[in-house]
This record gives structure tokens, C-alpha cells and sequence, in this order.
């Protein structure tokens, strides 16, 4: 009988990698992808964000992609919505989970999303009450990003982070976590921040959403893990991972973290051959992307053994 996972995998390549890459997928080889992933063990997708076509092309077909997606058993299908509009989408194309952007950089605030970081925690707040009217049971989490820092305007102070996340959850959110969104931090900076967060939150403290622009992901993916933290974002390819490319942001590559807890023993409930395998549709929907991960190109370990997972 394999073991419960200790460790919950979110996979964001979906949308977080494919909206930092000039190419769009088609439709259906974002539904072979997602099947893959599922086949692998992957339980929660983040699967598309509703933002308008003309904004973002690649989630043009982002109600299409969560109406597969909910098909498949026991995957917890996740969106991206950035305003009440989205989220209203997202909950009629039937999502089980919607997380915000919510920076702790007031200059990225404004150039991600328009609004000031207040205007975010009511918007936090207006769709709270929003799925609490239609979807009681549609979970929503504010992503706090840029807490590490911001290449707008530097150092975040943390103290501000750690603000903001309280009166996310304080507007109705169930839960926050802190986003590396643009790969500036260490790992004593997750210790710490982590540490603070989970002092204040408990259980409500969220997922660490690390990138590898400077080679730290995984280093702070642990640093996040040793501090308690069991939800970790990551994408499969380290989609939209190259730190040169105009708005790719260095995604911890998927494979490489399960890699990574899996060796220590630390179940993750996902098969790693299978999740190697789900690049094969990534690759054939993407073919001029370059995809990455030190795991798939080196292989497994020689008397590597997993345990296998009924998925």
C-alpha cells in the first residue's frame, strides 16, 4: 500500500509557464498535457487564469481547458483571477479553487494588476463573498507576490508582507502563501518569512511559490519545507523558466522538487517516470520551447526505488 503524500505538488505550468511564453499552446495538446500530469499522480493543477483574450491570448480557451479538466478524478483544478470578472468566469466554467495575485510591492501592484495593494485585499473581499453566495465550497487563496523582493523597486519590506497576508485572510481568504515572483530570495530569507507567516496564520499559512532564476528554487523549496510549509508550486520543464527571456520568471522545475523530496523520503504521492514522461506533450505542444530539469536529463539514480502510487 503506498503511502499518504506528506507533500502537496501543485503544478502551475499550465498557466504560469504558458503565459510567459510568446508561443500559445493548442487547445488540445493542453488537455493531453493536463491528462498526463493527472496520469503521473499530480492532484492539484493550476490550469488557467481568466484574464481577457486580448490581454493574454494563451488563456483564450482557459473555460474549455477547466471543463476537462474537472472531469478528471480526484484533481483539484485551480485559476488564476485577478478581479471579480475572473472569478465569476472561473466559478461558472467550474473551478474548485481560485487564487489572486496580491503584491507586496506597491510599484508591482500597480503594473501587474492596475490597483493598489488596499484595492487588492478588497478585491480579496469582494470575491470571498462572491463564492461564498454561488460556490460555498470553491476554496480561494491570495498569493502574495513579490515578497522576497521586486525588480520595480527592490527591497519589500517584510514586515509589509507579512501585513498584507493577514488582511488577505482577514477579507476571506483561506488561505496565503508567498511567491518568489521574480527569484530574488535565500533561503534564510524563506526561513524567516516563513517562520513569521506561519506564526500568524497557523494553518492558514499557504504554498511557497519559489522560482530558480538564480539557482536557489529548490534550496529555498527545502528552507520553505523545514520551516513546515507542504504545499510547493512548481513547473513541469521549468516552463517559462529561463531568467533571459522577456517575462519568463525561472519556475522550479516540477521534476527536479519531486526528485528532491522523493530521495529524502519524503512522499509525494506522484510517479516519477510517468511525470517525465508528461513532457512528451508538453514538448509537442510547445516544440520551439526549451524545456529544462537536471532530473529528466541525468535519469534516476542506479537502485533508485519509489514506491508506487495507485493513481
Amino acid at each position: 500500500m503506498a503511502s499518504e503524500p506528506e507533500v502537496l505538488i501543485s503544478e502551475v505550468g499550465p498557466r504560469d509557464g504558458l503565459q510567459s511564453v510568446a508561443a500559445t499552446m493548442p487547445t488540445a495538446h493542453k488537455l493531453r498535457w493536463i491528462d498526463a500530469l493527472h496520469a503521473a499522480g499530480v492532484r492539484e493543477i493550476e490550469v488557467a487564469s481568466f484574464v481577457p483574450a486580448r490581454l493574454l491570448p494563451q488563456m483564450a480557451d482557459a473555460a474549455e481547458v477547466v471543463r476537462h479538466a474537472i472531469t478528471l478524478p480526484g484533481l483539484v483544478v485551480m485559476a488564476l483571477v485577478p478581479n471579480r470578472r475572473g472569478a465569476e468566469a472561473a466559478l461558472a466554467a467550474g473551478v474548485h479553487k481560485l487564487t489572486m495575485p496580491v503584491s507586496a510591492s506597491a510599484a508591482h501592484s500597480l503594473a501587474n494588476v492596475r490597483k493598489t495593494r488596499e484595492e487588492m485585499v478588497e478585491e480579496v473581499r469582494a470575491i470571498s463573498e462572491l463564492r461564498h453566495a454561488s460556490a460555498p465550497h470553491v476554496k480561494l487563496e491570495a498569493g502574495i507576490s513579490t515578497a522576497f523582493g521586486c525588480t520595480l523597486q527592490g527591497e519589500v519590506p517584510e514586515d509589509e508582507v507579512i501585513r498584507l497576508a493577514v488582511q488577505c485572510v482577514a477579507a476571506g481568504a483561506d488561505e496565503s502563501g508567498l511567491s518568489d515572483t521574480v527569484g530574488y530570495a535565500n533561503p534564510a530569507q524563506v526561513r524567516r518569512l516563513f517562520r513569521r507567516l506561519r506564526a500568524e496564520l497557523g494553518d492558514k499559512a499557504g504554498a511557497a511559490h519559489m522560482h530558480n532564476t538564480r539557482g536557489l528554487g529548490l534550496a529555498n523549496c527545502l528552507a520553505a519545507y523545514e520551516e513546515g510549509v507542504r504545499t510547493f508550486d512548481a513547473s513541469l520543464g521549468g516552463l517559462g523558466g529561463c531568467p533571459y527571456a522577456p517575462g519568463a520568471s525561472g519556475n522550479v522545475v516540477t521534476e527536479d522538487l519531486v526528485f528532491m523530496f522523493e530521495a529524502m523520503g519524503v512522499a509525494t504521492g506522484i510517479d516519477l517516470e510517468r511525470l517525465i514522461a508528461a513532457r512528451a506533450p508538453l514538448i509537442a505542444g510547445l516544440p520551439s520551447e526549451p524545456v529544462y530539469g537536471m532530473t529528466p536529463e541525468a535519469g534516476l539514480p542506479k537502485g533508485f526505488r519509489q514506491e508506487k502510487f495507485h493513481v
